[in-house]
């Protein structure tokens, strides 16, 4: 995906902007993003981001299972340092998730982008579906419920 997608994606939520991952470090290394994330929440938006806990078990396995050891692990961190500007920051929520990643899910309103996972490769060469929550339809609102358990499960965290 074009890093312009992402950014439009989110520039164009005005109620709700969420990201579950496990680091998703191309995020919080594009300053670009974090002034739209700022932006937004400045804005009224609500702001949401859930990142893997660096210490959990299936932080680990995803490691073994792409071949990069602890590298999953060590990028969570390092997203954590590079948000630190918006830890803190009125609308703007960041919470630990302990679950398995079966995709990961960006949300701005009712427009998604879901990364899915494949076995064994990194997400960052995996399919993303750019999905749209309509009247009726079922598919968004799987990835938007799903969202919201892993959100509901989550540790807060105000720390980098």
């Amino acid at each position: 995906m074009p890093t312009d997608e992402w950014r439009q994606l989110f520039d164009s939520g005005t109620e709700e902007i969420g990201v579950l991952v496990y680091a998703g470090l191309f995020l919080a290394e594009d300053a670009q993003v974090q002034r739209i994330l700022r932006k937004k929440a400045k804005a009224g938006a609500r702001v949401r981001i859930l990142l893997g806990d660096p210490e959990d078990a299936h932080v680990a396995e995803r490691g073994e299972e792409e071949g990069v050891g602890n590298a999953v692990a060590v990028k969570i961190h390092n997203a954590l340092v590079l948000y630190r500007g918006l830890l803190d920051l009125p609308g703007i929520e960041f919470r630990l998730h302990r679950t398995v990643l079966y995709n990961s899910i960006y949300r701005a309103d009712d427009r998604l982008f879901v990364n899915t996972h494949v076995y064994g490769v990194p997400a960052a060469q995996a399919p993303v579906w750019h999905l749209r929550k309509v009247p009726g339809g079922e598919l968004a609102s799987h990835y938007l419920d799903s969202f919201e358990r892993v959100w509901n499960e989550a540790t807060p965290t105000t720390e980098a």
